[in-house]
């Protein structure tokens, strides 16, 4: 069947996304199994919510310039091949472009790469980053979907925000380095050590690694796959907080639910009904966890929806501020060159 396909059929896409998926969860299942060696290796007591406890007492130059260094190579490739992408290719088509097939290829390689050096020489890049600089990440590539999702399925119950129609043009032609940087950083923050904790959000990477190599095709904005990128962090936060024995585990759940409530459902068509019966669900669901979990702790629901929205808007202003800067830098140069034909 192969044979009969060119790169363009719609059919290689959706074998690329669902091959993708499967590769995903064996690669996944492979962290799992070479794990338990790693058990071995001795690390410091755990030190608190701020400490991130898988990396190395004494880390060594090698254990370093082994991650920063593939991680450096990774990262510039990735950007590399979006760069090219948008400079060369530039429309999108049903199927893939061979330059998709070059970002699978080459976030494959990565992976088998980060496999080797965590069991040669374990430490990621938490060794010199804060533990929170990985979650704040992804949280920042969220927050950009908000804004670009915006015009089509609103920022308030279907409701559209006045973002400038620059700040939207702008966002949504270099989300994609935002993205690669999100997930690669991420990525390379963490050994490919076998936690529970550490298994669910490697597989998430994965996941966000195959969303950014697929650019440029209808399967990467596919509202249903785009809406899986964006509800997944539902169950990743959920669960990483459930195996680590955090107690704040409501947070993550109804926090990430109520995205999903006040944003990401009024993008997919559902009927007025579908939508009341769906956010009926979810505070019904709210209010008999927190009868028994106490209603002082009801806030944890508001959290991360305040933080995503608050985001939202300071990127969007920053972006504007960015745009108004350049405006101002690029109009003496404008003006100068109107006074130098004037002139001749």
């Amino acid at each position: 069947m192969m044979k009969n396909m060119s790169l363009s059929d719609p059919r290689v896409s959706r074998i690329a996304l669902w091959g993708g998926l499967a590769f995903s969860f064996a690669f996944t299942a492979l962290i799992w199994w070479l794990g338990e060696r790693l058990n071995a290796i001795s690390l410091l007591p755990d030190q608190g919510a701020m400490w991130y406890y898988w990396k190395l007492p004494q880390p060594t130059f090698l254990s370093r310039f082994s991650g920063w260094g593939l991680y450096v190579l990774h990262q510039v490739t990735f950007w590399g091949l979006i760069y090219y992408a948008q400079t060369r290719v530039k429309k999108y088509t049903p199927g893939l472009h061979a330059v998709n097939l070059w970002a699978l290829g080459v976030n494959a390689l990565f992976l088998f790469l980060h496999l080797v050096q965590t069991h040669v020489w374990y430490d990621g890049l938490a060794q010199d980053t804060p533990v929170w600089s990985s979650q704040g990440s992804v949280i920042l590539m969220l927050c950009a979907i908000l804004i670009m999702e915006n015009q089509r399925r609103g920022l308030f119950f279907g409701k559209k925000v006045s973002f400038s129609t620059r700040v939207m043009s702008f966002v949504r032609h270099y989300h994609g380095y935002l993205f690669a940087w999100a997930t690669v950083y991420t990525f390379w923050f963490h050994p490919m050590v076998n936690t529970s904790g550490h298994l669910v959000g490697f597989l998430y990477m994965f996941i966000l690694l195959l969303q950014g190599s697929l650019f440029l095709t209808r399967m990467h904005v596919n509202k249903w796959w785009t809406l899986t990128q964006e509800v997944v962090v539902l169950f990743h936060g959920t669960l990483v907080a459930i195996f680590q024995g955090y107690d704040i585990w409501p947070m993550f759940a109804f926090g990430f639910a109520a995205m999903f409530v006040i944003s990401q459902m009024h993008g997919l068509g559902w009927s007025r009904l579908t939508r009341w019966l769906v956010a009926g669900g979810y505070v019904i669901a709210t209010l008999w966890v927190y009868s028994g979990r106490g209603w002082g702790t009801l806030n944890e629901v508001i959290r991360i929806p305040v933080i995503e929205y608050l985001v939202a808007f300071l990127m969007a202003g920053l972006v504007a501020l960015g745009i108004w800067i350049a405006d101002r830098l690029r109009k003496p140069d404008l003006a100068g060159q109107a006074s130098m034909v004037e002139e001749k």
